[in-house]
């Protein structure tokens, strides 16, 4: 059942562009140059914020806005070979990692203490990094947990395995800890579907030339690892593995059935839970996973559960055993010979997702401890490149952008009073959460052996796992963050009410000081307003200003969103990135309702702050010009086919070049801006035009 460390935040889109911090003027220069009338100089003025370079000016912005604000950059731009995509994200995150590189190595070139955070960094860097003991090693640090997988003889010795947090073997089910949306002020362990090895159950069934070549590269993967395990007949036992995974597909809800969260909380105490998925051992796992003592649980995919726990019960323990073997292998395979790690990323990488090559070790060692101590690193990341400014001009912004909320939400003319009144209360207790925690995680009990990477990563894995089941019982910790500050993205957490954004993603072309204010509230503006809006997409609605879930709606308001919200994923499902590829426009519903929410909200925000003054004209641009230019080069991303068909069939985010155009086609304002007219591409008349906050 463990999964990592783990709070499942709807998070943000996967992809940015970060161009380098302008050495110009303050935040405050800037918004009183939004007084002057006449057109500025923009030599004068510094770098105002938009890549002027990135631009096809010979695309007309009603026809591809997405191509006019960054044509020329896509064209002229190649994906870095460890990379299955690459945009201003991509850029920024590199940047992040080179600045984590060098706080780790500076910890690993210390004479630290034992048990010290520098001790604990450094000390796992350099076994990360040490390939040469690594080959020398080969399978002998994980053959006791190879013979001890092989050595199950029941059901009950294989969900005693699959129990166990250091071991990390994949399971039918699995679960994470956070708050019971309604009963909201005590914790709660959400157990949910899982066990398979490609992303969800659409990839056992599509049909087509490339779907078989996925499943082909899977059982090449699977193969593999069994032969590393060092069963008699690996081949048969991949077969009967792919098998077993495919059974259990079959009754795993859809992704677009996963988001609903009308149907997705079912408490039920242990013995409910046993009479109603029966033949999965469940008192063993629980007890194996530190559980034993919770007497009630909430069952996300109720009869998937049901279905997978028959499916378990059914399947022999060979076979049984031959999943864990491959699980385990492959959850391990960055610590073990290269032949290994390289197989597991010739399917996860090369054949999923179309990268050509693995990223430097280094940068992989950066991954590897931001995921299991990253409040570490990211305790000196703050100190060393997080302005104590930036976080005073982000609250500002977010309050800006409360108030532009709040206004639109008093003006909807779709909306009754009574749920305004709703509305409202939410949106007054959005919690911010700007840079990093007030409160960092404590490590202490974190064990870490230079000469013993698998040791450690058994450890940390099961670390990860105790210190999250330790707030059941315990009071709601809303000082917890779900990314390290040195994250490039950020999220909304419904359980919690709040909106985070990490110290990382607060860099240009997001945020920027020195930037003109058009760019910024076009940038990080409509990003704090998409998070925002995830409190009140199509599932964000479910829940009130406390985290509560409840329907707070009346049923003709009700009905209204619905509408609303049905034609925009109507508009999306008509997106075609790829030959007979489709957006999947329930699938990218919450997203999709995120980014409208988040650039109306960020646009009546940028035209509070003008005071009733006009905006400068910099470089022939107006001020609705640069917000809106900001807002496409936020979305600045190329794809390699496979990532493109990996994210369109995954979701929950749509390509980027859709969160450009999808969006503006309808928001009146940018049609002004360009002049777009009927005719062109994008156009919609304004009836057809979706507005829902």
């Amino acid at each position: 059942m463990p999964l990592k460390k783990y709070i499942v935040p709807s998070l943000l889109a996967l992809t940015i562009a970060a161009c380098s911090p302008s050495e110009t003027k303050s935040t405050e220069n800037s918004e009183l140059k939004t007084e002057a009338i006449a057109e500025v100089n923009s030599a004068e003025l510094g770098s105002f914020g938009i890549d002027l370079d990135s631009m096809k000016a010979e695309v007309k912005p009603g026809d591809d806005f997405f191509a006019y604000v960054n044509g020329a950059w896509i064209d002229g731009t190649e994906i870095p070979a460890d990379k299955s995509r690459y945009g201003s994200f991509d850029m920024l995150r590199d940047r992040s990692d080179e600045r984590v590189r060098a706080i780790i190595e500076a910890s690993a070139g210390k004479s630290a203490a034992k048990g010290s955070e520098e001790q604990k960094i450094g000390d796992f860097y350099a076994s990360f990094m040490d390939m040469e003991a690594i080959e020398a090693a080969g399978l002998a640090p994980i053959q006791a947990d190879l013979d001890l997988i092989k050595s199950a003889q029941t059901h009950a010795d294989v969900a005693k395995l699959m129990g166990n947090p250091e071991m990390g073997v994949r399971s039918p089910v699995a679960g994470w800890v956070d708050v019971d949306v309604k009963d909201i002020e005590n914790y709660i362990f959400y157990v949910t579907q899982a066990g398979l090895g490609m992303p969800n159950r659409n990839y056992y069934f599509d049909e087509g030339e490339k779907s078989d070549n996925l499943r082909a590269a899977y059982m090449d993967l699977l193969t593999t690892q069994l032969t590393e395990a060092g069963v008699e007949d690996p081949a048969t036992s991949a077969a009967r593995v792919m098998a077993l995974e495919t059974r259990m597909a079959e009754v795993h809800w859809t992704p677009v059935k996963r988001r609903d969260r009308s149907l997705t909380y079912n408490k039920m105490s242990v013995e409910d839970l046993k009479e109603y998925a029966p033949g999965f051992p469940w008192t063993t796992m629980m007890e194996a996973s530190g559980l034993g003592d919770q007497n009630t649980f909430i069952i996300r995919e109720n009869d998937a559960l049901q279905g997978l726990a028959k499916i378990f019960a059914d399947t022999p323990v060979d076979v049984w055993k031959d999943y864990m073997l491959a699980s385990y292998i492959g959850g391990m395979s960055a610590y073990l010979p290269k032949r290994i790690d390289d197989a597991n990323f010739a399917f996860y990488g090369t054949a999923l997702r179309g990268t050509e090559q693995q990223r430097d070790r280094w940068k992989r060692a950066v991954g590897q401890i931001d995921g299991f101590m990253g409040e570490m690193v990211g305790k000196v990341y703050v100190k060393e490149h997080f302005p104590p400014d930036s976080k005073r001009q982000m609250l500002d912004l977010v309050e800006n952008l409360r108030a532009a909320f709040k206004d639109g939400i008093d003006n909807l003319e779709w909306m009754e009073a009574d749920t305004k009144v709703e509305a409202q209360d939410k949106l007054r207790k959005f919690n911010p959460k700007i840079g990093y925690p007030d409160e960092w995680t404590d490590y202490s009990k974190l064990q870490v052996e230079k000469e013993d990477l698998i040791g450690t990563v058994k450890s940390a894995n099961a670390w990860g796992w105790y210190d999250m089941i330790g707030k059941l019982g315990g009071p709601i910790d809303r000082g917890e963050w779900g990314m390290n500050p040195q994250t490039v993205n950020a999220y909304y957490r419904p359980s919690l009410n709040e909106i985070v954004f990490p110290a990382a993603i607060l860099q240009a072309p997001f945020f920027d000081p020195n930037a003109d204010p058009a760019v910024n509230y076009g940038g990080i503006g409509a990003v704090i307003g998409h998070e925002m809006g995830h409190g009140f997409d199509d599932q964000g609605r479910k829940t009130d200003g406390n985290g509560e879930q409840r329907d707070w709606w009346t049923e003709n308001d009700g009905k209204a969103f619905e509408e609303r919200s049905g034609a925009l994923a109507a508009q999306y499902d008509k997106f075609e990135p790829l030959p007979d590829v489709f957006v999947n426009g329930k699938l990218s519903l919450g997203e999709n309702i995120g980014d409208l929410t988040g650039i109306t909200m960020a646009y009546d925000a940028y035209q509070r702050s003008l005071k009733g003054q006009p905006a400068p004209v910099i470089d022939g641009l107006t001020g609705d010009q640069r917000f809106f230019m900001a807002y496409a080069q936020i979305w600045k991303m190329k794809y390699r086919d496979e990532a493109m068909r990996t994210q369109v069939k995954n979701g929950p985010h749509s390509p980027t070049m859709y969160r450009t155009n999808g969006i503006v086609r309808n928001f009146g304002p940018w049609y002004d801006a360009f002049n777009v007219q009927p005719g062109d591409a994008l156009y919609i008349p304004p009836e057809k035009r979706v507005k829902i906050w």
